[in-house]
Order: C-alpha cells, then structure tokens, then sequence
C-alpha cells in the first residue's frame, strides 16, 4: 500500500484546466500528469484511510473500485462534456460504491463549478445519500418511533460543529408520516438524505495532513452513521 503523502502541486491547476480543454486531445498529453498526481495519490489516501478506520473500529473502506472515473457517462445528458473537472471518491462498509453510510471525498478548484452548475471546491462528505426508498423508510420510520433519540444525535453533531445538510428536503411530510407533521423532528422526517458536510482547505490538499483531517471527520461525524446503520440493521461502529 502506497503512503498518502498530498495530491501533487499540480492537481489542482490540472483540473482548473481541464474545465477549459474538455477534449481527448489534451487529456491524453496531461495524463501522466493526472495519474501521478491525482489519481495515484487519490487510491493511497483512500488505502491509507481504510487501515487507519480498521484500527480505530470504523467500518469504512475503499480501494479502486470506490475510486469515480473521470470519464462522464453522458449517454443520457445534453452536456456531452467527456471529463469531469473533480476528483471523488467513497469509502463504504462494503468497500464499494454501493455500501450505505458513506465518507465521501471531493477534491476540486474553488470558485469553478461543476458540469451541472453546482459551485466547486474540496469538501468531504458523511451519511447516508439518497437511500433506496424501502431503507429512507426504515430510517425515518426509527426517527418517528423515537423522536428524541434523533434530536440527541442531532445534539451530539452540533457539538461537533456539524449539521444535517437540507438539499433536497421534500416540501411535505411523506404519506404515512403526517403524525409527525409540526413535531421537532418533521424536517429530518422530510429529508431525502442524512448527510453533514465539512469544506477542505485548498492548501491542505497537497500535504499528507489531509488523512488527518478526514479521519477526523469521520470520528465527528461517527455517531450520524452509527445512527443509520442501528436503524438499518448493517454494519456498526
């Protein structure tokens, strides 16, 4: 297992221009640079992750399958743009794309966007992200049996300087949750996904202090995911 020791110098300017020349021509010239300066570092900090969560008990971890590709699938979109202009990956219980209750890591140029419109930046990621319907049931289905054990854990993450992000939030309670109408919990009832976020500080990005940044934000954000894998009946930490 190759060390995690910072994106290269040039990661960031390598994706800033690659939002400019969205060809095959210029990736395949700038490819060895993005090998070893983006997508090599990117597979050894996720490694270098996954040992450090199997010490700590956190069952988290990736690899290359848990790496996103930077070639778009835009089979199905009108932006037929071929890349994409940011670096992802997800660390799982399963070690695959697939596994609910995720960390999610996003290295990108601030101050761009995405080919979607959404702003850029370096942010990571936990929680739970757009479950299957049968499990976004079970969860707010356990919110609803015990509201107050939804608002400590809510508690507990504001401690920890986090808060569930609302993007996404239904307008209306969901059929068969309209007890819960008006109650504390009717906003975490009406989320699609239980997610915090925290941003990275670009110059951080190039230093190997970036694993201790995220394996800290993981412990911060443990208890949301200890929550949803207590209510799902899968993997705890």
């Amino acid at each position: 297992m190759a060390r995690f020791r910072g994106f290269g110098p040039d990661a960031i300017g390598f994706f800033r221009a690659l939002g400019f020349h969205q060809n095959r021509e210029w990736f395949q010239e700038n490819r060895a640079l993005y090998e070893e300066q983006v997508k090599g570092p990117t597979l050894a900090l996720v490694e270098d992750l996954s040992e450090r969560f199997e010490k700590a008990g956190i069952p988290l971890r990736g690899g290359k399958a848990t790496l996103f590709r930077i070639n778009r699938d835009v089979r199905f979109s009108k932006d037929k743009r071929p890349y994409q202009t940011h670096a992802g990956a997800v660390l799982t219980p399963t070690g695959t794309k697939d596994g609910q209750g995720l960390v999610y890591l996003h290295i990108a140029p601030a101050g761009t966007k995405d080919w979607d419109g959404s702003p850029e930046g370096c942010f990571m990621a936990a929680g739970f992200h757009q479950p299957e319907p049968a499990d976004l049931t079970t969860i707010r289905t356990t919110i609803q049996r015990d509201p107050k054990a939804f608002q400590a854990l809510e508690a507990k993450l504001a401690k920890a300087k986090l808060a569930l992000g609302t993007d996404g939030q239904l307008t209306r309670v969901p059929r068969g949750f309209e007890a819960m109408k008006g109650s504390p919990v009717e906003g975490a009832i009406r989320m699609k996904s239980f997610i915090v976020e925290d941003p990275i500080d670009e110059a951080l990005v190039t230093s190997p202090k970036l694993a201790d940044r995220i394996f800290t934000f993981t412990e911060r954000a443990k208890p949301l995911l200890d929550y949803g894998w207590r209510a799902l009946g899968t993997a705890i930490g």
